[in-house]
């Protein structure tokens, strides 16, 4: 991930208090630098993960979802996320009632509805957005 990126979705997810990173895999330099800003992370995946300090770690699946690792989630976010997820990360997100964004492998469109925020290196896409963290709030 670019530094750029990295810092630009930074900026955006900072803004929570708690967020869940769906799907970690070995790619921890976003959570670690929304951890150490402060934020409190979970992250999860099918598979057992290192994390970094100040990062937590469950094991779940985007399929079939443990909805109380979610709960009081401000945002759930997801990086590279595959096609065939994105629906099940909405469900996550509106059962939880937790703001959505993820980004895509390369020429991978979003399969749900989305608003497109372009930043340095990537498209970022907002599948749900609590109202108090929405562009039009103050």
């Amino acid at each position: 991930m670019l530094d750029s990126t990295r810092r630009a979705l930074v900026a955006r997810l900072a803004q929570f208090d708690r967020v869940v990173e769906l799907g970690i895999g070995r790619r921890v330099t976003l959570a670690r630098a929304l951890a150490a800003q402060g934020v409190n992370v979970t992250a999860t995946d099918i598979r057992e993960r290192s994390v970094p300090r100040g990062v937590t770690f469950v094991r779940d699946d985007a399929i079939a979802p443990d909805h109380d690792v979610y709960a009081d989630a401000g945002a759930i976010y997801a990086l590279n996320w595959p096609p065939e997820l994105h629906r099940p990360a909405l469900d996550i997100a509106e059962a939880v009632d937790a703001t959505l964004l993820f980004t895509t492998l390369g020429g991978d469109q979003p399969t749900v509805p989305v608003r497109r925020v372009s930043v340095p290196g990537e498209t970022i896409y907002f599948a749900r957005e609590r109202p108090e963290h929405s562009p039009s709030s103050p």
